[in-house]
């Protein structure tokens, strides 16, 4: 497993529980606005082969403490061991919650099948049609996991059929968008509410320009805005719950 750190502790991440987030390494989509792009080029990132052993080291000292486990990225589904990861943190007693783009939807079967996992959040970078502009790929991504293959991942077949697996799965879970002026359009978010009907739970994200993936971002995003709360109120009859997430 290629783990890029860990956060000790984190009361927001797992929602309702007390929870330690560890991040991989390598995504399978290159969007220009991701706040973690030192973890999306797995070529770039140096590896300390002690990394996962220093995790779970770190488990074993906090149980009976931390409640449970965040998994997110980069990408985790990408990683060939994430199964076999993700058995070993259940075997000590935590919950799972996976953070995944949706791009690897055999490997989200096989952990809900084996009832690997206890929460799912799944990003939505778009209205279907505007994917691949969005994520900066095109065509199906590779369903392996090294340099060349995860930087295509633009098959929205895959995309919808994670939507699918999850809403479907009986599990908490919840969709969310990190919305970027400059990107998106307020009419995005009716076909993405069209899309996702009857979900559970959506959250809009506040787009703000810290670091960023791609730095010629900033020139389409300059000067533009989007209103979190007209577009919230326009989609919220397509959800059990619609929120928005500030970015503190």
């Amino acid at each position: 497993m290629r783990i890029g750190g860990y956060q000790k502790l984190t009361l927001i991440d797992y929602p309702g529980v007390i929870a330690t987030t560890v991040f991989t390494v390598g995504c399978s989509f290159r969007c220009p606005f991701c706040h973690n792009p030192e973890l999306v080029l797995r070529s770039q990132f140096m590896v300390n082969g002690k990394q996962e052993e220093e995790f779970f080291a770190h488990l074993a000292k906090r149980q009976g403490k931390l409640e449970g486990v965040c998994i997110t990225g980069g990408e985790p589904t990408i990683q060939p061991d994430i199964i076999e990861f993700i058995k070993k943190v259940k075997a000590m007693g935590f919950l799972v919650k996976l953070d995944t783009n949706g791009t690897r939807p055999d490997v989200l079967k096989k952990l809900l099948d084996q009832k690997l996992l206890d929460f799912v959040a799944m990003d939505i970078k778009n209205q279907l049609k505007n994917y691949d502009k969005t994520t900066g790929v095109k065509g199906p991504a590779s369903t392996r996991g090294n340099d060349r293959s995860s930087t295509r991942g633009g098959d929205k077949k895959r995309i919808k059929l994670s939507v699918g697996l999850i809403m479907n799965s009986e599990l908490p879970y919840e969709f969310r968008t990190t919305v970027v002026p400059g990107i998106h359009e307020e009419k995005d978010f009716l076909e993405i509410a069209k899309w996702l009907k009857g979900a559970e739970t959506y959250y809009l994200q506040e787009y703000r320009e810290k670091i960023i993936l791609d730095p010629k971002l900033k020139k389409k995003t300059k000067g533009k805005t989007l209103d979190l709360k007209k577009i919230k109120k326009s989609i919220e009859n397509n959800f059990k719950k619609v929120d928005i997430r500030y970015n503190n």
